[in-house]
């Protein structure tokens, strides 16, 4: 009371502080008066004091002492441990009632002084442990609550790293929101930097601690599980599991650590999470080579039992569902002489009694997870046990082989697994139930080969021990459910009648540790007769019906068939897919058998009191159902056939389509060529102008300068040839606008051909209206491209009478008048051609229209048809190229030219400077270099 009427009411900071020092001292021992006299004081200390880290620190501790229960004081109180714990829970419920404590809390764990921020953490901590969800809560509400403690992570000190490793597991339990907040703050990435530091498996308890925060943070919190996974954060838990060679003398500390590793991927790969979740894990952890590092983990030698138990249950649960997983895992080979597979070296400690019951369970649930929607992996189990596949010289044993041995050894645990084993390899599969009625064995010597099916009714009516039989009894009902073969090679028993027996077992009144067995052989009956398909006329439906009811009694018999489902060992195996049994007395039901009880018994209650015209009834119901399928199948099968043909259709009008685009842009191509071929005339014709306005302007210098006659000749001689090149260009111009009309034609009937071909197919209007409008503008563009070859003629004319004109020396008049006439006649006589072919146009439209209405032309003429336009588009380029040619030829020649007569002295302007000058401009530039 002293003590804390001076924390109360002294002025001077260090009597409190010698004060609150005095109550950290008592609270150890004088736990309860402490908290109840001084905590209120020691929590205004928090609030006023928080300038003097040393007294904050010593009400923390003090805090922290009354609220914790102490694991010594204890051990000296047993006799009170009850009376401690309500002690620290009570005490805790009043810090927290007020919620500014625990955010005041919060604001002193940011201080970087290891005084206060390390007792901080403790008592926070011990506050999370004494009423965990009240305070998550009000940290949850805590503005940036959460965030300020991941900074513990990042701090330097380890003891307070550590410590809030320890205070964030507490936080972290049972708390979907905090995981979230805490798993976006980067912890994944934190943690595994921080077991890496500390060296994965070898670390010491740290490592321990940040896994079991990890488990935290992903078990059943599905949005964590996923950040994990995108975060490749998978591939960094690779490095855990690399062991060496000698695995001898592992530390305690190694082996939890392991353990704690190897839950983790299973809870990343957990059955219980979504299947697409647990779907993308496994794949991640094939991809990335964790799954191999496991498996040689499996194969190790020298790795302790309890490690190896748990990596089998972390493989199988790695590999259950994910084909890609499973073909690894049923490739892996043992390391041994000969090499043998990994799953038969497993199978053969299944079935060894020697072997723990812990790592007996553990293979059993890898075999039944390897099957687990594995068809490819069911089937090759089965054929091991086939004739044909069997190894005659006996050098390797198959997984087959040991799971016979197991099925029918003395040892009723091996009974039991292996039946289960192989109920698996069965599950959902008609094909390999029909198959495996072929497998035969040989009893003894002497002895002609029996069936599998017939060898375990002959262990079933042997009275074997429970454990025996109910294990053969789920084996035969899985591989007779849906198998309507198999239930008639099971009625058809010529060695005895399993009916009499089965109905014998049932009809008993036996002891409590017998009803199961009766209770699942009433499931095999009821099987037999719901999957009965009255193949044999002694043991049709109605018969075996009848009886059920004169040896048991329909209502003893549904009694019988509930006793499976009211067990309480069933409701065990039937909350998860992996065996765990406390006892090898206790294993009696598996998981997938569980389903299909659940499933089937409620049909067989119903088959049992249906009656014989129900049961005919059904059957034409079913009938009519098979035909009702088989005309469907059947529509299915011609409207997949009709979409086939409507997609090859739809595709070749799309080829088509993109065939008359093509021919369209050709077009275009050639319209654009055109074009520049009438610039480079235009220009050929402009630089003509140029040379014969040079030859008037300066004819008499050449005269002046004393030029020889021979020069002068020789100028006209090449000016001659020239000029006759010039004509044999323009012919071949001539021809290449023939060419292009003809071309222009032929795209014109290609273009018809194609729409026409269209418009029969598919029986449109539209189409031909827009054929018609296609048709229109071609001819419109032949006109204008005739247009603009008979503008081309023209400007020839003018452009040869200026030749005619421009030479004085020549001075030939009546030629180049006779030229003019020949030209204009010419040009006449190319009008009415070109009259004539607008006229053989108009016909060609008329017989278009007749086309369009009645045409019945093939894709093969409009591929004859494209390829000749194709030759033909290819023979005009070419020509094309050629013009090119002898027009860069005729510029070259000018050019020679000029440069000749530069050489005679005879002035000659270079292009830039006519063009950049006007024609007046140059008459004056001549004039006065006459004068000069």
């Amino acid at each position: 009371q002293k003590l804390c009427d001076r924390v109360a009411s002294s002025t001077l900071l260090d009597d409190r502080r010698d004060a609150v020092r005095a109550l950290k001292s008592l609270s150890k021992k004088y736990r309860l008066e402490v908290g109840i006299q001084a905590m209120e004081h020691l929590i205004h200390v928090l609030q006023t004091d928080r300038s003097d880290s040393e007294i904050i620190g010593y009400a923390l501790d003090t805090l922290y002492n009354v609220i914790s229960n102490d694991l010594e004081e204890e051990e000296q109180e047993e006799n009170s441990a009850k009376q401690v714990d309500d002690l620290g829970s009570q005490f805790t419920e009043i810090f927290i009632k007020q919620q500014e404590n625990v955010t005041l809390l919060l604001t002193l764990v940011e201080e970087f002084d290891f005084h206060v921020r390390w007792p901080g953490v403790k008592l926070l901590t011990s506050l999370l442990k004494q009423q965990g969800p009240q305070v998550q809560q009000i940290i949850l509400v805590s503005p940036m609550g959460v965030s300020r403690l991941m900074d513990l992570l990042a701090d330097s000190r380890e003891v307070i790293r550590n410590d809030g490793v320890l205070l964030l597991q507490q936080l972290t339990k049972s708390n979907a929101a905090i995981q979230k907040i805490v798993a976006f703050e980067n912890a994944f990435e934190r943690l595994l930097d921080i077991i890496t530091e500390e060296g994965n498996s070898d670390g010491g308890i740290v490592v321990e601690d940040c896994l079991l925060l990890l488990q935290n943070l992903l078990k059943n919190n599905n949005s964590n599980q996923n950040f994990f996974k995108e975060g490749s954060y998978i591939q960094r838990m690779k490095p855990w599991f690399e062991v060496g060679d000698d695995n001898c003398g592992w530390s305690a500390q190694k082996v939890t650590n392991l353990h704690l590793m190897l839950q983790l991927v299973r809870v990343l790969v957990s059955p219980t999470n979504p299947p697409g979740a647990t779907s993308s894990c496994q794949k991640a952890m094939f991809h990335c080579g964790l799954l191999q590092q496991l498996c040689t983990i499996l194969m190790a030698t020298g790795v302790p039992a309890d490690i190896l138990t748990e990596t089998i249950n972390t493989v199988s649960e790695v590999i259950r569902g994910c084909q890609t997983n499973q073909d690894y895992f049923a490739s892996v080979n043992a390391p041994s002489n000969p090499p043998r597979p990994a799953i038969v070296v497993l199978l053969m400690s299944m079935v060894n009694e020697r072997q723990p019951f812990v790592l007996r369970c553990a293979v059993l649930y890898c075999f039944q997870c390897f099957l687990y929607k594995n068809q490819k992996g069911q089937g090759e189990i089965v054929s091991t046990l086939l004739p044909s596949t069997i190894d005659a010289t006996g050098n390797s044993v198959s997984a087959g082989q040991l799971l016979c041995g197991g099925l029918f050894s003395t040892d009723s645990l091996s009974n039991w697994c292996a039946a289960v084993a192989l109920a698996h390899a069965l599950q959902e599969n008609a094909t390999l139930k029909e198959q495996l009625l072929r497998v035969q064995l040989a009893t003894s010597i002497g002895n002609p080969p029996v069936s599998l099916l017939q060898q375990c009714t002959n262990i079933l009516s042997q009275g074997s021990k429970v454990q025996t039989r109910v294990g053969l009894l789920m084996l035969l009902c899985t591989w007779l459910s849906n198998c309507s073969i198999a239930v008639t090679h099971f009625l058809h028993n010529p060695a005895n009648v399993p009916f009499f027996q089965l109905t014998g077992q049932i009809a008993e009144n036996l002891g409590e540790e017998e009803q199961l067995v009766q209770g699942l052989c009433a499931l095999l009956l009821g099987i037999s007769i719901y999957y009965n398909d009255n193949s044999l006329e002694n043991y049709r439906k109605e018969k075996l019906k009848q009886l059920i009811e004169k040896r048991i009694g329909r209502e003893n018999f549904i009694e019988k068939l509930g006793f499976i489902s009211k067990h309480e060992l069933y409701s065990r195996a039937a909350q998860k897919p992996q065996p765990s049994f406390s006892s090898p007395d206790h294993m009696m039901f598996d998981h997938e058998f569980t389903k299909l009880v659940k499933e089937l018994e409620g049909v067989i209650s119903k088959a049992i009191y249906k009656s014989s015209e129900e049961d005919k009834k059904e059957e034409e119901v079913k009938k009519t159902l098979e035909q009702h399928d088989n005309i469907v199948t059947h529509y299915k099968k011609v409207i997949r056939e009709q979409d086939q043909e409507l997609e090859e259709l739809k595709q070749r009008i799309n080829t088509l389509t993109s065939q008359n685009e093509q021919l369209q842009a050709t077009v275009t191509q050639q319209v654009s060529q055109i074009q520049q071929h009438k610039d480079q005339y235009n220009l050929l014709k402009v630089q003509l102008g140029k040379d014969t306005q040079h030859h008037n302007s300066h004819g008499d210098t050449f005269q002046m300068n004393g030029i020889q006659t021979e020069e002068v000749s020789k100028l006209k001689e090449e000016l001659e040839e020239w000029k006759n090149k010039h004509e044999l260009l323009q012919g071949q111009l001539k021809e290449k606008d023939s060419v292009i009309e003809k071309l222009s034609s032929s795209q014109l009937e290609m273009g018809t051909t194609e729409q026409a071909s269209q418009i029969s197919k598919l029986g449109g209007l539209e189409h031909s209206n827009e054929l018609q409008k296609e048709l229109e503008m071609l001819r419109s563009q032949i006109q204008l491209q005739s247009a603009e070859i008979s503008k081309l003629q023209m400007e020839n004319q003018k452009l040869q009478v200026m030749n005619a004109t421009a030479d004085p020396v020549l001075g030939d008049s009546g030629a180049t008048a006779a030229t003019s006439s020949e030209l204009e006649g010419r040009l006449e006589q190319e009008m009415k051609e070109l009259k004539s072919e607008v006229k053989a146009l108009s016909e060609e439209k008329e017989s278009l229209k007749q086309q369009l209405d009645s045409s019945s032309s093939t894709v093969a003429i409009l591929q004859d048809e494209k390829s000749k336009l194709q030759r033909e588009v290819a023979e005009s380029k070419k020509e094309q190229d050629d013009l090119l040619v002898l027009l860069a030829d005729q510029d070259q020649k000018i050019s020679a030219l000029k440069m000749k007569l530069k050489d005679l002295g005879v002035p000659v302007e270079d292009e830039d400077d006519t063009e950049s000058g006007d024609q007046g401009d140059e008459d004056e530039d001549g004039d006065e270099e006459e004068q000069d």
